[in-house]
């Protein structure tokens, strides 16, 4: 996108003219140059009616009988995940598509309390995008007890040699069951994360029927703001603002990011409060995920 900068200058010499040159009109003349309004092809994104005009891009509507190979990608492993989860993320297994969703569950096939005793999905999208509105309709599991972690998120495709959080993190969604009828947003960098203690999080926001009705959770995703939403796109419940001074490291949000859907076991997180044995299996249902784009 081609992006450009307007600012509303007055030189010193015009206010010198109407103020006076003195400390206070030098003063008003560097604020002024700091005000700016940003263009993305020509169109305000800050405008209110910037998301009025979008187009479908891509998207999964699990209309079928199989997950579709061409839209995701199983990622599979038992190694912790880097938060000392449990589950053993498998493939072709604990998935269905059926009646017009995508089945996403975590099953328990061993004693239990331990890794390995748990197998779930973890599943990432084969496309990845940069900017637009993303949105994906789910329903979490039900609220049976502690101890899962399910999370509709983004990661940047340039982990494989950025790693972790250098990449970025995008969490549209996430729930652990320990404290139901709540939602999370998070966005993760290098400044921001939680193993430093210093991701940029919406903190729980209430959702009283996240656990028995579908919902849609939502990321308006520009260069400028991560905006979250619930339901409805006026229903904006976070935003994380691109910072003035940007770099690399607060701000890795203008590349391209690819989806993942799963449900970890346990963790750092989700395990807090422990794992209750009696909530398996537990399935998380997801309508649809799509990414529209501005004309």
């Amino acid at each position: 996108m081609k992006k450009q900068n307007i600012k509303y200058l007055l030189s010193l010499t015009m206010l010198g003219l109407f103020l006076g040159c003195n400390d206070s009109s030098i003063k008003e003349v560097k604020q002024l140059e700091e005000e700016t309004t940003e263009i993305i092809d020509g169109v305000d994104v800050n405008a209110p009616n910037y998301w009025d005009n979008v187009e479908l891009i891509w998207s999964d509507e699990f209309d079928g009988t199989s997950l579709s190979s061409v839209n995701w990608k199983y990622e599979t492993g038992q190694h912790g995940w880097g938060n000392n989860e449990w589950q053993n993320y498998v493939a072709n297994d604990n998935v269905e598509v059926s009646d017009g969703t995508l089945k996403i569950s975590a099953i328990k096939v061993g004693t239990g309390q331990k890794i390995r005793d748990y197998t779930s999905v973890r599943l990432n999208s084969t496309q990845a995008f940069t900017f637009g509105r993303m949105e994906i309709r789910a329903k979490i599991p039900e609220d049976k007890g502690k101890g899962i972690w399910p999370a509709l998120w983004l990661l940047g495709e340039n982990i494989t040699y950025a790693g972790w959080p250098a990449c970025g993190e995008i969490d549209m969604m996430e729930y652990v069951s320990y404290d139901p009828n709540k939602v999370h947003f998070t966005v993760h960098s290098t400044t921001n994360n939680h193993v430093d203690g210093t991701q940029a999080t919406s903190g729980p926001i209430a959702l009283e029927t996240i656990e028995e009705e579908f919902h849609n959770y939502g990321l308006l995703w520009t260069d400028e703001y991560l905006k979250f939403y619930i339901d409805d796109i006026d229903n904006i419940l976070y935003t994380f603002q691109k910072p003035r001074s940007y770099n690399a490291n607060n701000w890795p949000f203008s590349k391209p990011f690819y989806f993942l859907m799963n449900i970890a076991v346990g963790g750092n997180w989700g395990g807090l409060q422990g794992v209750d044995d009696r909530i398996f299996p537990a399935v998380m249902e997801v309508d649809y995920v799509r990414v529209y784009q501005v004309k």
